[in-house]
């Protein structure tokens, strides 16, 4: 494919202009977007499904075995001073109360390590007076274990986890008081390349990024987490083996972001999406860069460039530009040798996957095996995102294609099929076993990206006529399962 989405700009606004529209250049970038006062504040949110300090009756180390170090709020010096000092299965316990901190927890050359808080809310790590572009906490070790406090206003990330095996986030809430801005940091929870991963009932907020991020990893259970306010809700980047379920994501520009990128070396595979509430994402984009920035508001579920997806079971409302959209990576980076990888370098189990393959290496841009189904649908795609045709095309091009009509619940791009045609179903392929004959109600469309796309280019406005719709079961894509058996059971070793 010659063009990405973006590249249809230029014919765009030539378009517009000639259409009476002055418009010739592109927009500036997204404004601060504390300014909307669309939705209701988020800066001090009180979900109501779980208990925030259940599991913490006045936590000490009187009850733990082992090495165990207790700070109260106002010894910031001490606990900067032992966390640079840890040594192999230590529990920090901290107080409740505010720490006021200016630079960031780091966490090396241990394992084992537990910090624990009073609970949410009640112990409280404040980094709105750090100097440096510093994360909140920032930890490599393997058996690492966060539960019960918040962390405020970081410059960077909230919690970053690098590279480690075993980690526990529970009970963890990271917010920027200030509401949805640009410049806050770009993360809420973030382990990245890690192994066995277990996150719950945990909240993120007001990121410009992702709230709840898990990139790299293998082997990851993402369960009962509110992510809110965010660009990103929840993402799920380049990961092998994840369940993520009953979560809610709502409020966020988009819901649940499920991709792979070129360049990392765990290809994305076996991701279970289920039972996860994906309500009323239409908070204006306020990414100050990145992919994400691309993202409309008003998106329910992306998936592009990863295979073995499962998504099923969850409740969709109230997204504006859609619910689920299915996307080759080549949509978002045309260039294919840009997702060329090194077979010996790759991390993770690839040898029965289909990847494409040649003397370069292999491609991870195809997006292949993704089964859709009983999953509800309510009043969605009533209005995409037509606020930028430069930052993001997808809105703009779904705002011409269905020209007020409500966009269609489940939209395949259908990049990389062999055949197409706008109304006979037996003349359309679906090589990459795309699958959505399980829902039990929306409907599906195929987009036919490679026509449309050139269309634009050539200063044609494409409407539904140049599409597929078909009627439940939505021939060829009436499958429901996957071609090489099902996803096993997510467990952590």
């Amino acid at each position: 494919m010659r063009l990405t989405l973006r590249a249809c700009l230029s014919a765009l606004l030539l378009t517009m202009h000639a259409c009476g529209d002055s418009t010739t250049e592109p927009p500036p970038p997204m404004a601060d977007a504390t300014s909307d006062t669309s939705s209701s504040d988020l800066t001090s949110p009180e979900p109501d499904t779980f208990d925030k300090t259940a599991h913490f009756p006045n936590v000490s180390c009187d009850s733990i075995e082992g090495l165990c170090i207790e700070i109260v709020h106002t010894d910031v010096e001490g606990l900067f001073e032992e966390t640079n000092l840890l040594e192999d299965n230590t529990t920090v316990v901290l107080g409740a109360g505010t720490f006021e901190l200016d630079n960031q927890i780091t966490i090396r050359e241990a394992k084992g390590i537990t910090v624990l808080g009073q609970g949410i809310d009640t112990t409280t790590l404040s980094f709105a007076t750090m100097q440096v572009q510093s994360n909140g906490i920032d930890a490599i070790g393997d058996d690492f274990h966060l539960e019960g406090l918040t962390i405020a206003d970081t410059t960077k990330d909230g919690v970053r986890v690098e590279e480690s095996d075993g980690v526990v986030i529970r009970k963890v809430k990271v917010t920027w008081s200030g509401g949805p801005a640009t410049e806050n940091g770009a993360y809420g929870l973030y382990p990245v390349r890690c192994r066995n991963v277990l996150m719950e009932e945990s909240e993120a907020y007001n990121a410009s990024d992702a709230g709840i991020y898990i990139g790299q990893c293998i082997n990851a259970i993402i369960r009962n987490n509110i992510a809110k306010g965010n660009v990103a809700g929840i993402e799920i980047e380049n990961t092998q083996f994840a369940d993520v379920h009953d979560n809610t994501a709502e409020d966020n520009t988009g819901g649940l972001l499920i991709f792979d990128l070129p360049g990392n070396k765990v290809v994305g595979r076996d991701l279970k999406i289920h039972n996860n509430i994906v309500h009323d994402n239409n908070r204006e984009n306020f990414a100050p860069s990145g992919t994400v920035r691309q993202v409309p508001a008003g998106t329910g579920t992306v998936i592009f460039a990863s295979r073995r997806v499962e998504l099923y079971g969850n409740s969709y409302k109230g997204n504006k530009t859609g619910d689920i959209a299915i996307l080759s990576g080549l949509a978002i980076e045309a260039n294919a040798s840009k997702w060329a990888l090194n077979a010996d370098e790759l991390i993770g189990e690839t040898q029965d996957l289909n990847l494409i393959t040649d003397d370069a290496g292999v491609y991870n841009y195809r997006t292949e095996e993704i089964v859709v189904r009983d999953n509800t649908h309510e009043g969605s795609g009533l209005a995409p995102d037509t606020s930028s045709v430069f930052y993001r095309p997808i809105g703009f091009l779904l705002a011409v294609l269905y020209n007020g009509a409500p966009s269609d619940s489940v939209m395949y791009g259908t990049l990389g099929e062999s055949s197409f045609h706008v109304t006979d179903a037996e003349q359309n392929s679906n090589d990459n076993h795309i699958c959505a004959g399980g829902n039990k109600g929306g409907s599906f469309a195929s987009l036919n990206l490679e026509v449309i796309i050139p269309m634009l280019e050539a200063m044609e406005f494409p409407t539904v006529d140049d599409i597929f719709q078909p009627e439940a079961p939505f021939t060829p894509f009436d499958c429901t399962e996957f071609t090489g058996g099902p996803i096993p059971d997510i467990t952590l070793e």
